[in-house]
């Protein structure tokens, strides 16, 4: 015998799909920066800092950047603390 799938009674709806991550924009002396929070649970891979060149390992809260006028597709994952002092590094 088959497994029948179950339907949904009519009050009962799936979840709504979760929210977007909320960005904020940041503006710094060389332009304006988009800004993500991620945080621990949503790192899930490994990726390189560009403010100290040392890993941003999975599990860690970190940022995620880039330049307002480039869009996403330049974006980079920065520790949260090098991104704080990127200014006293150039």
């Amino acid at each position: 015998m088959g497994r029948r799938s179950r339907r949904r009674g009519p009050g009962r709806q799936l979840p709504p799909p979760p929210a977007p991550a909320a960005d904020r924009v940041e503006e710094w002396p060389d332009g304006d920066w988009v800004v993500r929070t991620i945080a621990g649970a949503a790192a899930t891979k490994a990726y390189r800092c560009p403010g100290c060149n040392q890993e941003v390992r999975p599990g860690t809260p970190h940022l995620v950047t880039w330049a307002q006028h480039l869009g996403s597709d330049t974006r980079r994952h920065w520790h949260t603390a090098c991104w704080r002092n990127r200014a006293r590094r150039r």
